[in-house]
């Protein structure tokens, strides 16, 4: 595996294999999810990511059918790098494979634009069917979050919670508000955004503003309670 955590696998003549893109940091998953996707002859794993910035990288170049993508990643989790995926290449399926069961994280990662979300407790023969399923247009969730995303129409709610917390920010103030509770500082932000210190300085005060948390603590124990860093 490549120091950088982006690979793109070379391969034969697959003009009639569906091609995915494998987006997971823990290295054991990611290898044995490449291993099942390759079992069935009808998927060809083209390449591979550790984080969010990786993995928009390989969909602008491989256009893949499909990324299997993790929300808790390095540098820019899942919830954000869905949108610039969708519109570097609108035909490309995202299914979202994940720990988080919570309602809010859910309906926001759907908004998003994600077309399925399957939990990583889930069997191998539950991921297959619901890579099948994406593949052939439809949209996939796992059983037991489906009530959850119900619930969320349920009295009369129309919406996708947008009054909650985390649904105020916009994706580059999730993104940064990640990368706070990483530990990385407003420079190294910058560097990996490829935006000016001035830019992230705002967006962190946007962050405190809209949030009502007034130090780097605050927004890191915030960002775990949302699922956006790993405890």
């Amino acid at each position: 595996m490549p120091e950088t955590g982006i690979h793109e696998i070379g391969g034969g003549i697959t003009m009639n294999r569906k091609r995915i893109v494998v987006a997971e940091d823990h290295t054991i998953l990611r290898e044995g999810l490449k291993m099942l996707l390759s079992s069935n002859p009808d998927l060809d794993v083209v390449g591979e990511a550790q984080d969010g910035l990786e993995a928009i990288r390989l969909v602008d170049s491989l256009k893949p059918d499909l990324v299997l993508l993790d929300l808790s990643m390095p540098k820019m989790n899942g919830m954000g790098a869905i949108p610039e995926m969708k519109r570097q290449c609108p035909d490309t399926k995202v299914l979202v494979l994940t720990v988080h069961k919570n309602e809010e994280y859910i309906l926001a990662t759907l908004k998003a634009g994600a077309d399925g979300y399957i939990l990583k407790d889930a069997s191998n023969g539950d991921l297959m069917l619901a890579i099948d399923r994406i593949l052939s247009g439809k949209s996939y969730l796992s059983p037991a979050i489906s009530e959850k995303v119900m619930e969320g129409y349920s009295e009369g709610r129309k919406t996708y919670k947008a009054s909650t917390s985390l649904e105020t920010l916009t994706d580059r103030e999730r993104e940064i508000l990640k990368m706070i509770a990483e530990g990385y500082k407003n420079r190294q932000i910058a560097h990996h955004l490829t935006i000016s210190i001035k830019t992230v300085e705002k967006h962190r005060q946007n962050l405190i503003n809209k949030l009502d948390l007034h130090d780097a603590a605050s927004l890191t124990a915030f960002a775990m309670q949302q699922g956006l860093v790993s405890r």
